[in-house]
């Protein structure tokens, strides 16, 4: 997923400490990596740049079922007239909130929470600080409460990818001698879905690796063959996933539109779909929550996962140490990204980073792609053939997916012992986790 422009979004003073970390991790990496590293640059904002977020804005603010928190710094993306309530708990929340006036009703199940649907505008956030604080619960317990999060093929919380998309080259094909690594594995991808002539397209990057089926097909345009701003995003992972275990299988599950934009019960449901012989899931995208605490539907689909199954997410790509889930919760692996600087491998200015982070890969990628044209609001139109590159946290984690796949055939590992043994190797830095090559 192509880097975000934080200066928009954080002070001065969180973007002074990014550098600042930068900088520590050069210095902790030194020896494995070569001395004379030096940070990159923050990122600045292209014309491009200011056009693909500016379409993207504009998408978000056209949805009828967006609306968002914007206090500095705790600022999400939610389901408008929608609360998420653990099951248990989902009457009690019922009946306050029915004794407060408000005109709700029970809606379906999910992930071992119940969605209750309010029947006219409301402050979303407000009602869920008032449900969460002791006092309204003299002698109970406080019940498990939260909005229903928008997740975003992971861009930061007011917007998708900075950067657009370029067309590149076709990829080489995939080297004879590595068609064991991965082999026997299937990863399953949460995303747009796949293009529906990515097999044919692409015969030898990703013909024949998964089944095809119609649920599964990334919807790509907007109309036309003019693609949705992230149209393509999960045929662009896929190939990522095959280059850095070309004997992969892969499962893809449309979990996010076109444009970019699911939520925890899309989520949800794409992974309950992944075929039974997934063992590595990945998850390109990911979300800020209400007073940063872990996803509820999400963590218990997670929890619900065989025990022998690993979770790959995205760190994010708002350049900040906020959690973004589901990465940051403990049985998955958080995947910051960093770049090809000119001394060597330097944080991406745009990473998610943090303790909560495990691990790194570059994030500037080569993949397969689609066909169609991205124009942008008074900036050339790019028209792609079936490759592009693109850079964000997306794309290291679907590298750290194919990698862990790798591992597990190189050891006969189950995919969460390739997990651990993953995570035992040196920390490249506290704040974005192992390096992965």
């Amino acid at each position: 997923m192509p880097p975000e422009q934080p200066d928009a979004l954080y002070p001065a003073g969180r973007l002074s400490r990014r550098r600042l970390l930068a900088a520590s991790a050069l210095a902790a990496a030194a020896a494995p990596l070569g001395a004379g590293l030096r940070p990159e640059p923050a990122l600045g904002e292209s014309a491009d740049d200011a056009a693909y977020q500016r379409a993207f804005d504009e998408a978000l603010a056209a949805d009828r079922n967006v609306r968002r928190h914007t206090t500095r710094e705790r600022q999400f993306l939610y389901r408008p007239r929608q609360l998420l309530v653990a099951a248990i708990d989902a009457q009690r929340v019922l009946a306050w909130l029915r004794a407060a006036g408000h005109p709700v009703t029970l809606g379906d199940d999910f992930a071992g929470v119940t969605r209750l649907l309010l029947g006219k505008e409301t402050d979303i956030p407000a009602v869920v600080a008032q449900l969460r604080d002791p006092q309204q619960w003299p002698g109970q317990p406080v019940p498990k409460v939260q909005p229903h999060h928008i997740l975003l093929g992971l861009g930061n919380i007011m917007g998708n990818p900075g950067s657009p998309p370029t067309p590149a080259a076709a990829l080489p094909p995939p080297d004879s001698g590595r068609r064991g690594e991965g082999a026997g594995v299937t990863i399953g991808i949460c995303d747009t879905g796949i293009w529906q002539l990515a097999g044919g397209r692409h015969p030898q990057w990703l013909g024949g690796t998964y089944v095809p089926q119609a649920d599964d097909e990334d919807p790509l345009y907007a109309h036309t063959d003019v693609l949705a701003l992230q149209g393509g995003h999960g045929t662009f992972v896929a190939g990522v996933v095959r280059q850095a275990a070309p004997g992969v299988r892969v499962d893809p599950e449309q979990a996010l539109t076109a444009t970019g934009v699911g939520d925890e019960a899309s989520v949800v449901a794409a992974m309950g779909r992944l075929a039974p012989e997934v063992s590595v899931i990945n998850l390109s995208l990911g979300g800020f929550t209400q007073d940063d605490q872990p996803s509820l539907p999400l963590a218990n689909a997670v929890a619900a996962l065989p025990s022998t199954c690993a979770v790959v997410a995205a760190a994010g790509n708002a350049g900040a140490n906020r959690p973004m889930w589901p990465a940051a919760l403990d049985r998955v692996v958080a995947v910051a990204a960093v770049s090809q600087g000119s001394g060597g491998v330097v944080p991406a200015a745009y990473s998610g980073f943090g303790p909560w982070v495990d691990a790194c890969a570059l994030g500037e990628r080569d993949s397969t792609y689609v066909e169609g044209q991205l124009p942008l609001p008074g900036q050339p139109t790019r028209v792609f053939h079936g490759f592009a590159t693109w850079a964000g946290t997306s794309f290291a984690t679907a590298h750290v997916s194919g990698r862990l796949a790798a591992l597990m055939t190189a050891h006969g590992l189950n995919a969460d012992a390739a997990r651990l043994a993953l995570l035992a190797a040196p920390r490249w830095h506290p704040d974005y986790g192992v390096l992965v090559g």
